[in-house]
């Protein structure tokens, strides 16, 4: 290795610009790049000073040295960055960079010239976008509903961004391929908070039922809570819990299950379990035991003194949630 060069580990990518700096000519660099050469030209004026392929973390460093000063990765890349699994395996590098920069997309790095550069985070010594806007940008290049819908649910589930981040992005940012993260996000906004609580309230509001309340605190007359069920329904105090079958069968997870459905009996409230592939697999079937619980329910007397505490209601009324934000999500699921 000539000695001249930066001898940092992560310094293995360099820009010919910076080379020369070091007192590399650029024939040479260019000379060392050549087929069976001891270099490669990763990007265009960035080099890899090795011939073996380069790893994830070479080709992210590359991405952010060919788009130079304030230039940010977004989407899958950074959601992996900011710790989220539920997505698909990243491939291309979808780099951010200020609109007036002249630059074009090339090799395995989409560049998106843009007004709206986000405040960015360092994850392991390189700049991502946070969570909010890697997530959209990630989703308006994805077609699949369900990875969409899984991806925005993690990264809120995670506490890397919420509902109202997200809705925000899709609104300020661009219209393009925008119609398919506004569906998806539109049960994370009536708080659902997975993909199963997801697949429930579109099953809830096809029930004809009325409005359930979404991942609220119940309380008993003394004001200790018995639950935080997936849904409820205030007026008959019913409850609805999405329970997987993994995640219950484990010895703690049952005995929580029990003690909880114990407290759900003691309290009076009328309850119904549905794991969440039958949502999918049954949906009609789910339908029809949603509502005769619900009518038993509404058939014996309300219990007294059980109570919530805030809560939104779903779907959210005039397009607006909680906190009086207004979206433009409220329109049908298509």
């Amino acid at each position: 290795m000539d000695e001249r060069l930066p001898a940092a580990d992560d310094e293995w990518v360099l820009r010919v610009a910076d080379l020369e700096d070091a007192g590399v000519r650029r024939n040479s660099v260019y000379r060392r790049c050549r087929p069976g050469g001891p270099w490669q030209l990763l990007l265009p004026g960035v080099v890899l000073r090795h011939p073996a392929p380069p790893t994830d973390e070479q080709r992210l460093r590359a991405a952010l040295l060919l788009a130079g000063e304030s230039a940010v990765i977004t989407g899958l890349w950074a959601l992996s960055r900011l710790g989220l699994r539920r997505i698909p395996d990243p491939r291309e590098i979808h780099v951010l960079v200020p609109h007036t920069r002249k630059i074009a997309s090339t090799r395995f790095v989409v560049i998106e010239r843009t007004t709206r550069l986000p405040s960015p985070l360092v994850r392991t010594g390189l700049v991502v976008a946070p969570a909010y806007r890697a997530a959209v940008d990630a989703a308006r290049r994805i077609s699949d509903f369900e990875v969409v819908q899984a991806m925005f649910a993690e990264a809120v589930q995670r506490r890397r961004c919420t509902p109202l981040q997200l809705a925000h992005e899709l609104e300020t940012g661009s219209r393009r391929g925008g119609a398919l993260p506004m569906r998806a996000l539109r049960p994370l906004l009536a708080d659902a908070e997975s993909v199963a609580e997801a697949d429930a309230w579109r099953l809830w509001k096809r029930s004809g039922l009325p409005r359930a309340q979404w991942n609220v605190k119940v309380f008993d007359c003394g004001g200790d809570c018995i639950a935080k069920p997936d849904a409820w329904c205030d007026e008959v105090a019913f409850a609805w819990e999405i329970d997987s079958v993994t995640y219950h069968s484990g010895r703690d997870h049952f005995l929580k299950t029990l003690a909880r459905n114990a407290r759900y009996a003691a309290a009076g409230i009328a309850f119904l379990q549905t794991p969440p592939s039958r949502l999918r697999t049954e949906p009609e079937t789910v339908l029809g035991e949603l509502r005769a619980a619900y009518a038993a329910a509404e058939a014996r007397p309300r219990p007294p003194g059980v109570t919530t505490l805030g809560g939104l209601l779903c779907p959210p009324d005039n397009g607006k949630d909680h906190t009086g934000y207004v979206t433009t999500l409220s329109g049908g699921d298509g």
